[in-house]
């Protein structure tokens, strides 16, 4: 065990961030911590790292070992290049090859045995040692990180105060990686990723000697990586072993069964209170005794909770105000330098309306410069941009540059929409869940998932009619993310994009066109036929698809009818139930009139004194007693079964 979190709390004023969350990482383990923004894990692992301090509980972690963190915005500022910033990793290494050198140069001038016996003895150690981290191939290792993370070559020596935010993450989580720490925790990882980065990442993490703690909404991501899953779910944790598919099922069985128990448990309360009332209506001592024996066993029953559900919708409504004309957006020669570093040049591309279009490429090819260029944030240096008749363009920007971090959500709303009433941007604001007091949160103080949020109750307040979007899922839940999927996916107006969230591309897009080779490359599909498409395996992929829908159809005709033969004989079988409990009800009371004429007669003064008259009615009266006794036991299997 390299980690243990043992009842860890915190609270923030009156709202329980954390109750109580438990659970261990094992040595070479790989875990996620999921749940809905705001669920605490961020704070879950500043508190594992000692940047913030838990109301109760505490975390350990094993003697002597060592850990890596790794933040959603990382704060490093270094004049450094990204090479020399990764060696400042391996400066252990380096001071130890400077010393094996020297001695090299010492031992060829020395004249004493006994300073060179010394010396050889510490430069055996020191070799020694050199080899054990890898000191002979440090540099390539610094450079196959790097590549991995999708520096090219010619990034190594650009300093990293010239870097972007995205760039900043990559250089910050490089050095972690390297470092090689027991364990590592990661918040975040794949924001700033690339999707060949992020394969890279996988197979990394995967192959890691220590243990990995992730904070992650990537589902393939996670998919491929972790084995074990600690979910943050109302302030508490509760561990799942497998991957995040894994999780996900055994989750949704495991409240499917809560919510089942629970309803299951209502229905059996209702349903005794039911016939406790029966049974006190039918007003004799023994039907009485039977409702009160009833109610002793229910007031016996240990009541479970209602499950508690995720109520973490936004409710995101985009539809433009004007219908554009059908020519969007023409791009011609478009062109693009940062000093001697060329992005691309002469690239052509068009935008109809109502499509959904994908801008896929590796990080650096140029693809949210080419957004900026569309918004005029950024200069072209050549190329003309053509919008068709009456396009609004609505811009959603990653880095939410578009936001004044000095202003509170509420009066970034109102002062971008001066024609909104107070009650139409709280309605609004509530619709991506800032209510009450939350409306007065300062921008600067909300988290990136909180910044992304209030971007995109802006660009559904806009209207437009083209929306332009820069990785819009970063710091988005899995709920959030698809319930912008769908919003994208009946929304009328048109689409273009840029994300690395597979999921998201293939859930949304009609087109991908792909920034490779500083040229644009279509696909007239989703990401997956865009992958058959890449891979020339289009002919094979769509049979298999064919058969397997034909199979499909097929079962469910088949399903069809059986359920409506089962519904028939269910609907039957209900209908005979419920006659046989009115009969028996008829029968209860027929014998209760009759029981009841018995002991009217039989405290009869003339009767009272005709013995043999008494023992004819008494008899009878028995008959009776007995019969009802049944009819109750009857009338109490048939309820059970139909109430």
């Amino acid at each position: 065990m390299v980690l243990a979190c043992q009842n860890v709390s915190k609270s923030f004023g009156t709202e329980e961030i954390l109750k109580q969350v438990s659970f261990h990482i094992e040595d070479r383990e790989k875990a996620a911590i999921v749940g809905i923004n705001g669920a605490g894990k961020s704070t879950l692992l500043k508190i594992i790292m000692g940047e913030m301090s838990a109301d109760d509980g505490q975390v350990t972690f094993a003697k002597n070992r060592t850990v890596g963190y790794l933040s959603q915005q990382p704060e490093r500022s270094s004049k450094n290049t990204i090479f020399d910033e990764m060696l400042e990793v391996k400066k252990d290494i380096i001071e130890t090859d400077k010393k094996i050198r020297q001695l090299e140069q010492d031992m060829k001038h020395t004249s004493s045995e006994e300073e060179l016996n010394a010396m050889l003895e510490t430069y055996t150690r020191l070799t020694h040692e050199f080899e054990q981290a890898n000191g002979y191939a440090y540099k390539s290792e610094i450079t196959g990180v790097l590549k991995g993370l999708g520096f090219s070559e010619d990034d190594f020596f650009k300093p990293i105060e010239s870097l972007s935010g995205g760039q900043k993450t990559r250089v910050a989580l490089g050095r972690l990686l390297l470092s090689k720490p027991d364990i590592i925790l990661l918040d975040e990882p794949t924001n700033h990723l690339d999707m060949d980065s992020i394969a890279w990442l996988e197979t990394f993490l995967m192959n890691y000697p220590g243990a990995v703690l992730i904070v992650s909404h990537d589902r393939y991501f996670l998919d491929k990586v972790v084995t074990k899953v600690i979910e943050l779910y109302g302030g508490r944790s509760q561990m799942y072993l497998g991957n995040y598919s894994e999780f996900a099922k055994k989750r949704t069985a495991i409240r499917e069964s809560q919510l089942k128990h629970y309803l299951n448990q209502q229905k059996e309360i209702k349903h005794q209170e039911e016939v406790i009332a029966k049974l006190r209506s039918f007003n004799r001592e023994k039907s009485i005794k039977r409702a009160e024996s009833r109610e002793k066993l229910l007031n016996k029953m240990e009541v479970l909770e209602r499950p508690e559900e995720i109520n973490a919708d936004m409710r995101i409504q985009l539809e433009p105000s004007v219908i554009s004309g059908n020519d969007v957006l023409t791009v011609t020669g478009l062109a693009k330098s940062f000093g001697d570093h060329n992005l691309f040049s002469d690239l052509n591309f068009s935008v109809f309306r109502g499509e959904k279009v994908a801008l896929l490429g590796n990080n650096g090819t140029g693809k949210t410069t080419i957004l900026k260029i569309l918004n005029k944030l950024v200069r072209q240096d050549a190329g003309k941009i053509v919008l068709g008749a009456k396009v609004q363009i609505g811009y959603y920007d990653q880095e939410h540059q578009v936001l004044n971090t000095s202003k509170t959500i509420f009066d970034e709303i109102s002062d971008t929409y001066p024609n909104l009433t107070q009650t139409r941007i709280r309605n609004v604001l509530a619709a991506f869940l800032f209510t009450g007091d939350d409306v007065f949160k300062r921008i600067g103080d909300l988290s990136g998932g909180e910044r992304g949020r209030v971007s995109l109750a802006k660009l559904m307040l806009s209207s437009a009619n083209f929306l332009i979007l820069d990785e819009p899922t970063n710091h988005l839940d899995i709920n959030s993310k698809e319930i912008l999927e769908s919003a994208l996916n009946d929304y009328t107006g048109t689409v273009l994009y840029v994300s690395h969230d597979r999921y998201f591309v293939n859930k949304t897009a009609t087109r991908v066109i792909e920034l490779e080779n500083k040229e644009i490359i279509n696909y007239a599909g989703n990401y997956d036929y865009y992958l058959n498409e890449k891979a020339k395996r289009m002919a094979r992929l769509t049979t298999l698809s064919e058969e397997k829908n034909q199979d499909v159809s097929s079962s469910s005709n088949s399903s069809s009818k059986q359920d409506w033969k089962k519904n028939k004989e269910e609907q039957a079988k209900a209908r005979k139930q419920a006659n046989a409990l009115k009969k028996c009800e008829e029968n209860i009371h027929i014998t209760e009139e009759r029981i009841q004429e018995l002991e009217e007669e039989m405290a009869k003064p003339e009767v009272a004194t005709d013995i043999e008259k008494l023992l004819e009615l008494n008899k009878e009266k028995e008959t009776l007693d007995g019969k009802l006794e049944a009819l109750y036991e009857e009338w109490e299997t048939l309820a059970e079964t139909i109430m």
